[in-house]
């Protein structure tokens, strides 16, 4: 009896080190991926193909490429996450939610005005705030929701009479959303610049952000520098929100410029572009 357990003990000790060197050597190899579709409109697809869309503005936005301004060219969605009210964020989030069945999720306000209006049914709809961790994707994928220094509304304008209605939109946010592999992406929605960037940089320390730098309603390029060098210090930058309008001045080039000599690798890189890490 002691030689049977023994030689199981060996078995299951030798099929769980295989177990831990297979997950490590997976996690060595796999890849996330990134793909920018203009303004802060972003689709990861994580390391075991879960795809995740943050503020889905398509159909409407000028800088979107003319391949993407059909919806389905986006494919199966599991998760929509929404950072705040404003149009150029939720423009697509109703339609999209309907074609993929995605849960969506966002901040409580937001949800519930949206669930409100139809947008949203109650059944796909999470509401969450600032500091709460959720796993939608699996246990594996971890999403926190983090600050962000801006406003949120929710606008609405009826086709036939014109008149616009605004209600409530809650609070704005960020996104943290880490894979399977422990890399960590930073949405940072539209924020201006705030001092936890700090202890968001500190606490969670994020591999890779999603930075606005156009100025005028979130970050300009100046302001992005500094979240960037001095409070979040992370490994990958990728400037987004700019150009999309004209009140968004700031360019990736004056955002290096401004951050000069650092550590920090940043992809100027298209609407359309995809990058793997």
């Amino acid at each position: 009896m002691d030689m049977l357990r023994r030689d199981f003990l060996r078995l299951t000790a030798g099929t769980l080190s295989f177990a831990l060197a297979a997950d490590r050597a997976w996690a060595q190899t796999a890849k996330a991926e990134v793909h920018w579709l203009g303004q802060a409109t972003t689709k990861i697809t994580t390391l075991t193909g879960k795809v995740i869309v943050i503020d889905p503005f398509l159909t409407n936005n000028p800088k979107t490429p003319p391949q993407y301004k059909n919806l389905d060219s986006l494919g199966k969605v599991d998760v929509i996450l929404i950072t705040h009210g404003h149009g150029d964020h939720t423009g697509d989030v109703s339609e999209l939610a309907k074609r993929t069945g995605a849960t969506v999720l966002g901040p409580a306000g937001l949800i519930a005005t949206m669930v409100d209006l139809g947008w949203v049914s109650p059944d796909k709809a999470v509401r969450f705030g600032k500091g709460g961790r959720v796993n939608p994707a699996g246990p594996q994928i971890t999403i926190t929701q983090v600050r962000a220094e801006h406003s949120s509304e929710v606008t609405v304008t009826d086709p036939v009479t014109k008149k616009s209605t605004t209600y409530p939109g809650g609070e704005p946010c960020g996104f943290i959303v880490e894979v399977e592999n422990g890399f960590k992406i930073y949405h940072m929605g539209d924020t201006g610049l705030f001092g936890d960037m700090r202890l968001i940089g500190e606490y969670y320390k994020p591999d890779l952000v999603m930075i606005p730098i156009g100025g005028h309603f979130v970050m300009d390029p100046r302001d992005a520098a500094y979240a960037t060098k001095e409070m979040l210090r992370p490994k990958f930058a990728i400037p987004v929100h700019y150009g999309t309008f004209p009140v968004l001045r700031g360019t990736p080039q004056e955002y290096q410029a401004a951050l000069g000599q650092t550590s920090t690798q940043v992809f100027p890189i298209s609407p359309g572009d995809k990058l793997t890490f």
